[in-house]
């Protein structure tokens, strides 16, 4: 796993805490979107706009969300960001904290496809990097 990778990955949850928007100019036009995680996600949500799609129906399901990346494993092009998510949930009220997990795959310097998980094990399983 290339160092610039690395901090692409690091430099993207950073930017998303911050705004709450990805690096979009670090996204490929044609990018993928899989989530694991929502059970009627309409998978595959494809190209910036699907990415965008994503992430509204994503934030629907929280009033507030807050992650804070643990770690980011992998090689290649595929790494594993592991993060720690704190949320409430919209409408319950209900609070939930869980380790979560995105796989992302780069491309020269670009995200073409990305997989969020609600269970590390699963995502790291995925991305063929089981503990």
């Amino acid at each position: 796993m290339s160092p610039e990778n690395v901090e692409m990955v690091r430099a993207a949850h950073a930017h998303f805490a911050r705004t709450g928007q990805p690096m979009w100019d670090t996204v490929d036009p044609e990018v993928v979107v899989f989530d694991h995680d929502i059970p009627d996600a309409r998978n595959p949500y494809h190209g910036l706009h699907g990415m965008a799609e994503w992430l509204s129906d994503f934030a629907e399901g929280w009033d507030s969300y807050a992650m804070e990346l643990e770690r980011v494993v992998g090689t290649g092009d595929r790494l594993v960001s592991l993060f720690r998510i704190r949320a409430t949930g919209a409408g319950s009220g209900i609070e939930v904290e869980r380790d979560d997990a995105i796989v992302w795959e780069l491309r020269e310097g670009k995200l073409v496809r990305l997989d969020y998980f609600n269970d590390q094990g699963r995502a790291l399983d995925a991305a063929g990097l089981s503990e």
